[in-house]
């Protein structure tokens, strides 16, 4: 999923959707480099099904384990809060908290454990292999929340090469529904067009005074304090048992 974070501007109704990601378009307003160019707003993009996955699974961690730590008897509320202070940072951290936000001065990418922060002079490039990646300053950093779909990537590769080849695309079950218009136009894969427009924003802003800097990365302390907290509890309880 891509969308924008709210910037000082209205912002125009309607907005593009292509496959599990969206964008809208920018808002009015002055920009920050003092011109009349419009400002945009950050893209914000982030996995739809990884976040409705971790509230699920948050959901099911404090009820099961709010239950023991309310009911249970002897040392079971003990080893029941532990667990939680180990579950319920990683649950987070691997389904809620990844996420990359593109600006007209940087990119932000905020993987389970660790924040990246790269001006886009620093960007050598956005690539989708097996994962999505972004080279900065020469060093590679994986971006979580934009995972790359092999099935998503072939399937628009056959549907493309049918286009190519005049036969008509295949629509619903077994092929048999009849295709829209839509469904004449070449199609892209998620990640690719999320790294199509990451490589456009570093184009556009990379000569930019205002998009200069170094590359930094900051920990996830805020998460893994409570997991090295739970874990060690646990590892007593274990010893002491």
């Amino acid at each position: 999923m891509c969308r924008r974070r709210p910037s000082p501007g209205p912002v125009p109704a309607g907005c593009g959707t292509i496959g599990g990601m969206s964008s809208q378009p920018p808002a009015s307003g002055p920009s920050d480099h003092g011109g009349d160019e419009p400002s945009y707003a950050d893209r914000v993009y982030r996995s739809g099904s990884a976040l409705a996955g971790g509230v699920l699974m948050l959901a099911v961690a404090v009820w099961l384990g709010g239950d023991a730590v309310l009911r249970g008897d002897g040392r079971v509320p003990v080893v029941s809060l532990a667990a939680l202070l180990v579950a319920v940072p990683l649950i987070v951290a691997m389904t809620l908290r990844p996420a990359v936000y593109a600006g007209e001065r940087r990119i932000r990418i905020r993987n389970p454990f660790r924040t990246v922060v790269a001006p886009w002079s620093a960007v050598e490039t956005v690539r989708a292999r097996y994962s999505t990646e972004l080279v900065a300053q020469g060093r590679t950093y994986q971006m979580w929340s934009i995972p790359v779909s092999l099935r998503a990537r072939s399937r628009a590769q056959r549907h493309n090469q049918r286009l190519a080849s005049g036969e008509s695309p295949r629509r619903g079950l077994f092929g048999v529904s009849a295709p829209s218009p839509d469904d004449y136009q070449e199609r892209t894969a998620p990640a690719d067009v999320a790294v199509r427009e990451l490589r456009e924003l570093a184009e556009r802003h990379r000569e930019e005074p205002e998009a200069r800097g170094e590359v930094t990365t900051r920990w996830s302390w805020e998460l893994l304090a409570p997991m090295a907290a739970g874990l060690v509890l646990l590892l007593i309880l274990w010893i002491t048992a």
